[in-house]
């Protein structure tokens, strides 16, 4: 439902699937301090969009167990058209439009991911909509634990994104393209980047503000391995980036990063297997998640923290 705020600065709420559990994701995105983006607690999250009229912060809360609502803490209360666009984007973040019965159906039989369909039930994966975004996250975590991936994105955040204070608290938004145009190595290198990474993220930077480069183009191929082949033909992007982009950005659940460390010590510790899984045997691990490989790596990775 659309319209002014009301007194408790309500925009909107939207309706929840079932198989959704909000404090369950939420339990999932309170996993790391560090994280620069938003804030979230019990009580749901809190974060910083950019979407025309201003800066606005936004709290989505639960009600009833069965409605997200978008609560506006700060800024100009925005119009139909742009309230329209954060319910997507809420939509997308959260994976809301997505039936969960074939999953579940599938993990119930299945001997490893049963007991993680029971232990996070309700759980979605929690995307990344902004293929900018989705693709420097990926990037910065190459090759790297993720705790200094995280001082990464801060880094670069805080440098080129925007920010606002609110009550005691930064809230920034990611940097867009078009900030980093202009921006050279070296600046990057000083965050503390790599000079490939460096070079790929101006790189990315570069086709997204020409246009040759966007998540709707990747949406509108033909298959989502057409969408993977475009993106690894970008120096500095190899096959697990490019996965990684499809599971968390464009939401397509049959991604599988089996080059994933953090994917195969998770299956290494559950199964108690004495070394980590070779990608081919995680394929054969997954014969039976046809279709659904991204959420069970999701569930995997969730048992790391």
């Amino acid at each position: 439902m659309w319209g002014q705020p009301d007194m408790n600065d309500l925009l909107f709420e939207l309706l929840l699937p079932e198989l959704f559990d909000y404090a369950t994701c939420l339990e999932y995105m309170e996993r790391s301090a560090l994280e620069c983006l938003y804030r979230a607690d019990s009580t749901g999250v809190t974060r910083l969009f950019e979407l025309g009229s201003g800066p606005l912060l936004i709290k989505l809360t639960m009600r009833d167990g069965s409605f997200i609502q978008a609560r506006l803490l700060h800024g100009s209360v925005p119009g139909i058209e742009e309230q329209e666009r954060l319910a997507r984007y809420i939509t997308e973040w959260f994976d809301l439009d997505r039936d969960l019965t074939p999953f579940y159906t599938l993990a119930a039989a299945d001997p490893l991911l049963g007991p993680l369909a029971v232990r996070f039930h309700g759980l979605r994966i929690v995307g990344i909509p902004d293929l900018f975004e989705a693709l420097c996250w990926a990037i910065l975590g190459q090759q790297v634990n993720l705790a200094f991936a995280y001082r990464l994105k801060q880094r670069l955040t805080a440098e080129y994104g925007r920010s606002m204070e609110w009550e005691g608290h930064t809230y920034y938004c990611f940097a867009r393209p078009e900030d980093l145009l202009g921006v050279s190595v070296e600046e990057l290198c000083a965050l503390q980047l790599t000079r490939s990474k460096a070079r790929t993220i101006l790189e990315v930077a570069a086709l997204l503000a020409r246009g040759e480069l966007s998540r709707e183009a990747l949406l509108d191929m033909p298959s989502p391995e057409a969408a993977e082949k475009e993106l690894v033909a970008i120096r500095g992007i190899g096959p697990w980036t490019a996965q990684y982009v499809r599971m968390r950005c464009l939401r397509d659940p049959s991604s599988f990063p089996v080059g994933d460390v953090g994917l195969q010590n998770a299956v290494k510790v559950l199964t108690g297997m004495d070394k980590k899984p070779t990608p081919a045997e995680l394929v054969g691990l997954s014969v039976g998640w046809r279709g659904w490989e991204a959420y069970a790596t999701f569930y995997l990775w969730r048992t790391l923290y």
